[in-house]
C-alpha cells in the first residue's frame, strides 16, 4: 500500500510539474523574431534568457527591445515620464543574454527556438540541448514552414515538443499558432496554449501540416497572384489594388511578398514542392525564382516586385 501510495504521489507530482505555468523562458535566436518574443515575454512578467552565438547580435537585440519599449512608453506613459522609465527598467530586468545555450537551459520551463529555417541546424540545436535541459522543460520551434515532427525527432522528449509560430512584428501581432504533433502530450499542448494567452496573444490550435493554418492559406494565395501576373491576366499594381479595395486586405499580394521576403516565400514553396510535388497549389514560379536568383528579395534588399528607395 505504501509503495502504491508513493507511486501515485510521484505520478501526481510529475503531472503537476508538467502542468505548472511557464515562467522561465529561454529563447534561441537574437534576430527580429526572437527579440520580439523576448520583449513580449518579459513585458508579461516572464524571466527570459535570450541566446545567440554572437555577442554583438545580442547587444543589438537588447538595444532594439529597449527602443521598442520606449515607443510603447511614449503612447502609454506620455504624461508620466517617471512611470514610463520604471516600466522600461522593470521589463529589461526580466531579460538576460547569453552565448551559451547549454549553460542556461538546465532550469528553464520552455526552450523556444527562432533561428534560421534550416532543418539540419534546428535538429542539431535541439538534439544537443535535449541532453542538458531539465526533464520538465518543453521544447518549441517558431518555424513557419518546417514539420515540427521532423525537428522533434532529434530529441528524446517527443511528448514535450510542439510549435509556437509567432507573427512579425511580435509585439503588435496578436496571433500565435500552437502546433501539436501526434506525439505531443495534452499537458504540453495545454501549457503552450496557456503560455500564449499569458503573453496576451490569441492562440489557435494547429496540426503539424504544411504551413499550419495561416501560411497554408496565405502562401498559395500569393503564388497564384504571381501566376496570374505571369499569364498576363493582370499587372502586379492592378492585382494589389484589386485585393486591397475588393477584399479589404491591408496589402496586396505583391506588396506582401516584398514585405515577407521573396527568398522566404521561395524557401517555403521549395519545401512544399518536395513534400507534395503533384499538388497544383504548390508549384514553383519562374518569375519568383528569377528574382531570388538576382538577389531581389523585396524590401530588405531594396528591390523585389517593386523598387524601394
Amino acid at each position: 500500500m505504501a509503495f502504491f501510495t508513493h507511486q501515485v504521489i510521484r505520478g501526481l507530482s510529475s503531472s503537476a510539474v508538467r502542468n505548472a505555468a511557464i515562467k522561465h523562458v529561454t529563447i534561441i535566436g537574437g534576430g527580429q523574431m526572437g527579440a520580439g518574443i523576448a520583449q513580449v515575454a518579459a513585458t508579461t512578467g516572464h524571466s527570459v534568457v535570450l541566446v545567440d552565438t554572437n555577442e554583438e547580435i545580442l547587444k543589438k537585440s537588447a538595444k532594439g527591445i529597449e527602443g521598442s519599449l520606449k515607443r510603447v512608453v511614449k503612447k502609454k506613459f506620455a504624461d508620466k515620464p517617471d512611470a514610463g522609465a520604471e516600466f522600461i527598467a522593470k521589463v529589461m530586468a526580466n531579460v538576460s543574454i547569453s552565448t551559451d545555450a547549454a549553460s542556461v537551459v538546465g532550469s528553464t520551463d520552455l526552450v523556444l527556438e527562432a533561428i534560421v529555417e534550416n532543418l539540419k541546424i534546428k535538429r542539431g540545436l535541439f538534439g544537443a540541448l535535449d541532453k542538458v535541459a531539465a526533464a520538465h522543460t518543453i521544447f518549441a520551434s517558431n518555424t513557419s514552414s518546417l514539420p515540427i515532427t521532423d525537428i522533434a525527432s532529434s530529441t528524446s522528449r517527443l511528448d514535450r515538443f510542439g510549435g509556437l509560430h509567432f507573427f512579425n512584428p511580435v509585439p503588435m501581432m496578436k496571433l500565435v499558432e500552437v502546433i501539436g504533433t501526434s506525439a505531443t502530450s495534452q499537458e504540453t499542448f495545454d501549457s503552450l496554449l496557456a503560455f500564449s494567452k499569458a503573453l496576451g496573444k490569441t492562440p489557435v490550435s494547429c496540426k503539424d501540416t504544411p504551413g499550419f493554418i495561416v501560411n497554408r492559406l496565405l502562401v498559395p494565395y500569393m503564388m497564384e497572384a504571381i501566376r496570374l501576373h505571369e499569364r498576363g491576366h493582370g499587372s502586379k499594381e492592378d492585382i494589389d489594388i484589386a485585393m486591397k479595395l475588393g477584399a479589404g486586405y491591408p496589402m496586396g499580394p505583391f506588396e506582401l511578398l516584398d514585405y515577407v521576403g521573396l527568398d522566404t516565400a521561395k524557401f517555403i514553396m521549395d519545401g512544399w514542392v518536395e513534400k507534395d510535388p503533384d499538388n497544383p497549389l504548390m508549384q514553383p514560379s519562374e518569375l519568383l525564382n528569377k528574382l531570388v536568383a538576382e538577389g531581389k528579395f523585396g524590401k530588405k534588399t531594396g528591390e523585389g516586385f517593386y523598387k524601394y528607395k
